[in-house]
């Protein structure tokens, strides 16, 4: 593993990390009407990340054609306000488990698409690692009760998950993380204010408690504006296929983190899950890729740029968020 790959790889994780550790703040707002507390999130983060777009932001965003602002209110809409509304419906009938494990399956499904999307097959090493990372996800929440909403609105998270890395995939070389996470932030503002009337009428928007700002202000500037950000960056370096096997890294930190919060505890299965999510995040990163002394294999980026050469591939056979 050289150093690009390294660093991206440590972005990935601790983007995971603080959304898995985010899970106190959201039973917080769970009375706070949804629309309105992710308009306020979304909104509050696009105003902390736009200082940090870089110079010629707007340039960038005028270059945008069309088919680039459609990609860019998909991902805000499935990806962030979709998903999040998709989770919250499949646990009116489902235990949250169940959500749980649809999404801890978004690292195969990503494993799969990005390399066909890309016109090429995917890699045996990420298959195998977003296999085992998927089991590791299933040990450390385990199934719950359900009923047929349950599991369609679970299929939807899943979709969402996936499309928040898949559809960012062509928009990280014109944007950057930083532009990218401030535009699809500010869109997704806008649609949750859209759909709060929908949802809950007039009383969409309300002024939170103190325990519901504090909670808000966690989401916006921990979990988007650094989650964010620290996502993008991972994905930029080591593509979508390999930073979705982070995505693992969620379940494993709601669960250390539970006995913390007085929600859950920490056993056996929680121990062997987070042990085969590390070791299929390990094998499809190319944490345990071996030197050879056979020529350099080049990949390639999220949007198709050359990354740096690595020497070999994991010598295990057979297997994110987000594919993520």
């Amino acid at each position: 593993m050289n150093a690009t790959t390294a660093r991206g790889s440590l972005l990935a994780a601790l983007a995971c990390l603080l959304v898995g550790g985010s899970f106190t703040a959201n039973s917080v707002l769970g009375s706070y009407p949804y629309a309105g507390g992710q308009a306020l999130r979304y909104g509050l983060a696009c105003l902390l990340l736009v200082p940090l777009a870089g110079p010629g932001a707007g340039a960038r965003l005028r270059a945008l054609t069309a088919r680039q602002w459609a990609r860019l209110t998909l991902l805000a809409a499935a990806g962030m306000v979709g998903f999040n509304l998709a989770v919250l419906a499949a646990e009116r009938s489902a235990e949250p488990a169940v959500p749980g494990v649809f999404v801890g399956c978004a690292p195969v499904v990503v494993a799969v698409m990005v390399p066909l999307l890309e016109g090429r097959r995917p890699r045996r090493t990420v298959l195998c690692g977003a296999a085992l990372v998927a089991t590791g996800a299933f040990t450390v929440q385990g199934w719950g009760r359900t009923d047929s909403a349950g599991i369609v609105w679970s299929l939807c998270a899943l979709v969402g998950e996936v499309g928040f890395a898949v559809l960012a995939v062509p928009l990280l070389r014109p944007l950057g993380p930083q532009l990218l996470s401030a535009t699809v932030c500010g869109l997704a503002a806008v649609e949750s204010a859209a759909l709060g009337p929908v949802l809950d009428g007039g009383a969409w928007l309300r002024r939170p408690d103190a325990g519901e700002t504090a909670a808000l202000l966690w989401q916006a500037v921990v979990v988007t504006v650094v989650g964010f950000v620290c996502w993008y960056m991972g994905m930029q370096r080591i593509g979508a296929e390999r930073a979705t096997l982070f995505s693992g890294l969620i379940p494993v930190a709601a669960a250390a983190t539970a006995p913390l919060a007085g929600t859950g505890s920490y056993g056996l299965a929680q121990a062997a899950g987070s042990a085969l999510v590390g070791a299929g995040v390990a094998l499809g990163a190319g944490v345990l890729a071996r030197r050879r002394g056979a020529s350099p294999v080049t990949g390639r980026g999220p949007a198709g740029q050359r990354l740096p050469s690595r020497s070999t591939r994991a010598t295990s056979a057979g297997s994110s968020f987000i594919g993520q």
